[in-house]
């Protein structure tokens, strides 16, 4: 099976200056004042501490991350990830923009680094020492945001000027990991979905008493699904008929759905539970 023609390969790689650093002196102070052994216990001191600034970077690299993960398929053991082509123009323009906005944040933390060493000296007190803080250049150089763009390899295509038989061998061992790799890229819309519809069954699902009284109902038990329905047109890149019988489905429960009517009505609550169940008992996850 090839899929050259309706996916690429697209690494993301995202790095941040964690800002901390073991202080071996209070760690000792503090294994000896409670009587520890050495090694039960780490003092490890947040570099940055009094700003948020450094944390709000590392909380930006995170949703990028989460948001590259969404619209792209496992591929290799680490690295690169398959992106469906219909979604290449769309993926392409936000994640310039998250790159550009990503640039943005580092070029006003490093602005801002020096003096942020001295609100940190503030809030350390007796752990702070000057030397911990590497220099504006070092800092600078553990943040990036790169990504890498290759094209899918064609299954069969492989070239090596080695014995006929020998490259027999390593083309049919080639074709069996490639197979894998497609299989195991589209293990994961499926669980996508199966995670989707367990939870919305279990939320559905009505209790008694206090348990009942509890329960509660928000936008996204509609918005997920709504979303999960529409991305799965692009990640269902070698057509998997069930899959898509199985969007279609979902699709149709969440026609119409209001999470408004949802929270206040048993019965739409009840009905839509069935349906979900129902998509859930008929296929093989």
């Amino acid at each position: 099976m090839s899929i050259a023609a309706s996916a690429v390969l697209v690494e993301m790689n995202l790095s941040v200056w964690t800002a901390n650093k073991v202080d071996r002196c209070a760690t000792d102070e503090v294994t000896i004042t409670k009587g520890a052994t050495g090694g039960a216990a780490q003092v490890r001191k947040n570099l940055m501490a009094g700003t948020s600034l450094r944390k709000d970077i590392a909380d930006f690299a995170s949703n990028c991350r989460g948001w590259h993960a969404t619209r792209t398929l496992a591929w290799a053991d680490q690295g690169m990830r398959l992106l469906p082509t219909s979604l290449f123009f769309d993926y392409k323009t936000e994640v310039n923009d998250r790159r550009t906005k990503f640039n943005a944040m580092v070029n006003t933390f490093m602005d801002n680094y020096p003096s942020l060493i001295q609100v940190s000296q503030n809030y350390l007190g007796g752990l702070y020492d000057p030397n911990d803080y590497p220099s504006v250049d070092v800092v600078r150089s553990k943040f990036d945001f790169r990504l890498v763009f290759s094209p899918v390899p064609e299954s069969g295509d492989f070239r090596l000027d080695i014995a006929h038989q020998d490259l027999a061998e390593v083309r049919s061992q080639y074709e069996e990991s490639y197979n894998q790799r497609i299989k195991d890229a589209m293990r994961e819309p499926w669980d996508k979905l199966h995670r989707t519809l367990s939870a919305m069954s279990e939320k559905l699902a009505d209790g008694e008493g206090e348990d009942a009284s509890k329960k509660r109902y928000h936008n996204t038990l509609v918005t997920n699904a709504v979303e999960l329905c529409e991305m799965l047109t692009h990640l269902n890149i070698t057509k998997d008929p069930e899959l898509e019988r199985a969007r279609q489905q979902l699709q149709a429960t969440m026609r119409g759905a209001d999470i408004e009517v949802i929270k206040e009505s048993p019965h739409a609550r009840e009905s839509m539970k069935r349906s979900v169940d129902a998509i859930l008992k008929q296929f093989e996850w």
